[in-house]
């Protein structure tokens, strides 16, 4: 992600920063820094992924052409759901 990138937000995802207290700075950190766990290159849109960056998760939608991101939703993830290393959901 560059600084001259665009970041769009879902209806979803900024209703789940809100009840979740993400912040814009905390999504931007995951676009920056995040890991990519999970690609999903045929996705109706564009191509999307899942980043996890310590204590945020989100998953977005790149679109290469528009250098932008499309934010679809925002979550800490929980070990209820996800394994000790938080890239394995559990069975």
């Amino acid at each position: 992600m560059q600084e001259s990138s665009k970041i769009f937000f879902s209806n979803h995802a900024v209703k789940q920063m809100f009840e979740r207290e993400i912040s814009i700075k905390g999504i931007k950190e995951v676009l920056i820094n995040g890991e990519i766990i999970k690609k999903y290159p045929n996705d109706k849109s564009y191509p999307s992924t899942i980043k996890l960056a310590f204590s945020n998760k989100d998953l977005f939608i790149y679109n290469k052409e528009e250098d932008s991101f499309i934010v679809i939703t925002a979550y800490e993830p929980s070990k209820e759901i996800w394994e000790d290393d938080f890239k394995t959901r559990k069975k």
